[in-house]
């Protein structure tokens, strides 16, 4: 009688499920990493993702991309990315951006076109990286991270792109914030101006509540509201780059074709509901609504961890030096123009 083989146990890669949720798991878990250091004094100012996205890089230059884990890491720097985008809509108040904001969108439309505009220019002029240049100035000129990841997968930008343009626009917005804040006490602006000077000019919403919270809350409340126009005009923003790409797929057989976002309809769909039904149709207590913000934070975080995981040192040395001047110098200017148009 011929022995029975004993039962193998089952390896790594028999078992898909596994590694998908230890790879989703992994990104978590420096997104964790990212959240305590930035709870150290020095980097408590960087915030979150910036570091999370440091801790990421660095890992993937000491032990290298962890190649068994790829498939949740991915599901993480692509799925869950759409769906912080998604729910990052319920931040957008369209209804008080309509009645109290519309003057102020007049600005934020001519500040993203700004920033764009000079910002691939100057890429032209430096003869920079055009997909890290096209991703920092629609971070500098929209909303900082979730532009820069809106619009990634529109102009086919690649991950490491999407992780340099993310990583370079949290540290610089944080420099500029803190710079106002030291500008604040000398500049001959009223709370309530140099609140919209923050919220038109500056990177990301947490950049602004930095720099426009010392000025009182008046200054906060019409910051966030600048920023918040900024934010609303991201969507049209995404259909006029769709439009775009389109039309260069058609003059060029060898692109494919673009495929449309569906994720900003879910980003519509949950600031219509945020502005209109939530708190008045249905009632949600602020704790609950505080709660899916920073979900919505930890999402984006562990979603910025992939793309990190994804960098490499010495292609950000080759290619992400001259679309950060570039782009810094987009920065010094739109604050100096919007200081103007205040």
């Amino acid at each position: 009688m011929e022995s029975q083989p004993l039962p193998q146990k089952e390896s790594p890669q028999q078992n898909p499920f596994g590694i998908w949720i230890a790879g989703i798991a992994f990104t978590f878990f420096i997104a964790l990493l990212g959240f305590l250091l930035a709870m150290v004094p020095g980097f408590d100012h960087v915030g979150q993702l910036a570091c999370a996205i440091i801790i990421a890089v660095i890992y993937r230059q000491i032990f290298g991309y962890p190649e068994a884990l790829r498939t949740g890491i991915t599901f993480s720097s692509k799925k869950l990315l759409r769906l912080a985008i998604i729910l990052y809509g319920l931040k957008l108040n369209i209804d008080t951006v309509f009645h109290d904001g519309l003057g102020l969108l007049v600005r934020d439309a001519f500040v993203i076109v700004f920033a764009i505009s000079l910002t691939v220019w100057l890429a032209k002029v430096f003869k920079a990286d055009k997909n890290i240049s096209l991703l920092l100035g629609v971070g500098t000129g929209v909303c900082g991270a979730a532009a820069i990841a809106a619009v990634a997968p529109i102009v086919k930008a690649k991950d490491e792109d999407t992780a340099i343009g993310v990583g370079i626009i949290a540290l610089m917005g944080t420099v500029f914030a803190i710079g106002y804040t030291i500008l604040r006490p000398i500049l001959p602006l009223i709370p309530t101006d140099y609140g919209i000077w923050s919220g038109i000019s500056l990177h990301e919403l947490a950049h602004v509540a930095i720099a426009a919270a010392p000025a009182g809350e008046d200054a906060l409340a019409i910051g966030l509201l600048a920023k918040l126009g900024r934010v609303f005009l991201l969507v049209p923003l995404c259909f006029i780059f769709i439009y775009f790409m389109k039309r260069k797929s058609k003059g060029d057989q060898t692109q494919n074709k673009v495929e449309f976002p569906w994720f900003l309809l879910g980003f519509i769909l949950l600031s219509v509901l945020g502005s209109y039904v939530f708190g008045h149709s249905i009632p949600v207590s602020d704790n609950v609504m505080e709660g899916v913000y920073t979900i919505t934070t930890w999402l984006l975080t562990a979603a910025m961890v992939g793309l990190g995981l994804n960098v490499s040192l010495q292609d950000l040395r080759t290619r992400a030096l001259k679309p950060l001047i570039a782009m810094t110098i987009t920065s010094v200017c739109l604050s100096v123009v919007a200081y103007f148009i205040v």
